[in-house]
């Protein structure tokens, strides 16, 4: 783990202000790493976070973010894995799908949604490092994607909420954030876990974590 390869508190001590940037391909590989500790392995992998962010733009407008620690000097890689990018030190991102280049499939309800679904983009994925919770860095994340998802002409988002996150903290903060429930479903993952070798951190085995369908709708 990565906690085990550094002190914390040595690090921080070189890290200052957090700063926001549109996800781009040099952001991959650490959005790679993290989302494997935050989510579990194999949660992403170079082709599936390729067409997830190729999805996010739109109209020339990307609605997918990073949030990075910018550092004075260099730090060790070998101190911090692979999140050091040229902007900073990766401890957050968020995916959005653009509004109408997403599908609904079984895990979505649309006839229970209140608006149409070529009108509601597709929250697919907020990730913040554990250590730098409580900062403001998810809920930042999620307002400047909605922002461009506006421009990309959504009125509305959907996101899939894993309820098994320590303390229900995404359900809590997702709800804290507008998102209205829809319906829960059983199971979301367990095809993933199944034929995509997607190891989830809570389940032993296959996963069997529920989703929370939930949508958001924006404010004009």
């Amino acid at each position: 783990m990565l906690s085990a390869l550094f002190k914390p508190t040595v690090l921080f001590k070189t890290l200052m202000t957090i700063r926001y940037l549109q996800l781009s391909p040099k952001h991959f590989k650490a959005i790679i790493s993290l989302g494997e500790q935050v989510h579990g392995e194999n949660y992403l992998d170079l082709t599936s976070l390729t067409d997830l962010y190729e999805r996010g733009v739109s109209g020339g407008v990307n609605a997918s973010w990073v949030a990075l620690e910018e550092h004075s000097g260099s730090l060790p890689s070998s101190k911090c894995g692979n999140r050091i990018t040229e902007d900073g030190y990766l401890i957050g991102f968020r995916i959005t799908i653009a509004a109408g280049q997403w599908q609904p499939d079984q895990w979505c309800s649309p006839d229970l949604w209140a608006v149409q679904p070529e009108h509601v983009c597709y929250f697919k994925s907020n990730t913040v490092d554990a250590s730098t919770r409580g900062r403001g860095v998810g809920s930042t994340l999620l307002k400047r994607s909605i922002q461009n998802a506006k421009k990309q002409g959504a009125i509305a988002g959907l996101a899939h909420i894993w309820l098994a996150s320590p303390n229900n903290s995404a359900f809590r903060y997702f709800s804290q954030n507008g998102g209205e429930l829809v319906k829960k479903h059983p199971n979301k993952w367990r095809l993933l876990s199944i034929e995509d070798d997607y190891h989830c951190p809570v389940c032993n085995g296959v996963c069997e974590c529920t989703a929370a369908e939930m949508l958001l709708t924006f404010n004009k």
